[in-house]
C-alpha cells in the first residue's frame, strides 16, 4: 500500500502528481514530529494552493531559509504532522 499525506493535504498531493511533478523524497522527515512529508521538485505557490484547495486553518506555510539544513517551503498540516514541500 502506498503512503500518502493526510486528508487535509491529499488533494494538493494528487494535484501535483497529476501535473507530473517529480517527487524527490517522501517519508518521515527530520524529526519524530513529522509523520509523512512529500518533497516535490518544484517551487510551490503556497498562498495560491491554500486558496485553490480551500485548505483548513490547521494547514500552515512552513519555510526554512537555512542553506545548511536545506532550504524548503511548503504546506504543513499541524493536526497530522504531514507536509507537502518544495524548493525555496
Amino acid at each position: 500500500m502506498e503512503k500518502h499525506v493526510c486528508v487535509h493535504l491529499r488533494a494538493v498531493e494528487d494535484h501535483l502528481v497529476g501535473l507530473g511533478i517529480k517527487i524527490t523524497s517522501s517519508g518521515q522527515a527530520w524529526t519524530s514530529n513529522c509523520r509523512f512529508w512529500v518533497y516535490f521538485d518544484t517551487w510551490l505557490d503556497c498562498d495560491a494552493l491554500r486558496k485553490q484547495f480551500a485548505l483548513p486553518a490547521c494547514v500552515t506555510v512552513h519555510q526554512n531559509d537555512d542553506p545548511r539544513s536545506g532550504r524548503e517551503k511548503g504546506l504543513v498540516c499541524d493536526a497530522d504532522n504531514d507536509a507537502i514541500m518544495g524548493k525555496h
